[in-house]
């Protein structure tokens, strides 16, 4: 079984994960430049999702934060559409996932937003990419909503 964690966002990412929680591969959210505003590439993330058999995918439920702008706001909501839109229209089963479940579910609650990359990189040290500050925080918090959805803490 092959199961998708999304972390939603341009600077976001994918992971996919076997159902005992074995690495398979990851994507960083990929973009393109509309005018002066980044947009997630919604061709080059279905072409990247169409090379595995995903048999279930869990997105992370976004929703306006306090203190974030309106342009960002949209930005950042529009990035979840088009993940939504991807696994809707690729027939991929999924889940949106509260950020407190699968957060609560790794023993994050409380903790910085850097505990999801140290969490991550004690369950998986060989991954090295975990290691970059901001595009490891990304894949970290993929992974551990990946993990949340197989049910595994």
């Amino acid at each position: 079984m092959v199961i998708l964690g999304i972390d939603p966002g341009c600077s976001g990412a994918l992971v996919l994960i076997t159902e005992q929680g074995g690495y398979i591969d990851h994507l960083n959210m990929p973009t393109i430049k509309v005018g002066t505003k980044s947009r997630v590439n919604g061709a080059a993330a279905a072409a990247w999702l169409r090379k595995y058999q995903i048999n279930e995918a869990f997105l992370e439920q976004v929703g306006a934060m306090p203190g974030q702008g309106t342009a960002s706001m949209f930005t950042f909501g529009h990035a979840a559409g088009v993940a939504e839109g991807l696994l809707q229209g690729l027939n991929i089963p999924y889940t949106l996932v509260t950020p407190q479940a699968w957060k609560k579910a790794a023993g994050l609650i409380g903790s910085d937003k850097d505990a999801a990359r140290s969490r991550a990189i004690q369950l998986y040290p060989e991954l090295r990419f975990l290691d970059a500050k901001a595009k490891g925080q990304a894949i970290a918090d993929a992974l551990l909503i990946a993990r949340f959805g197989s049910g595994i803490k």
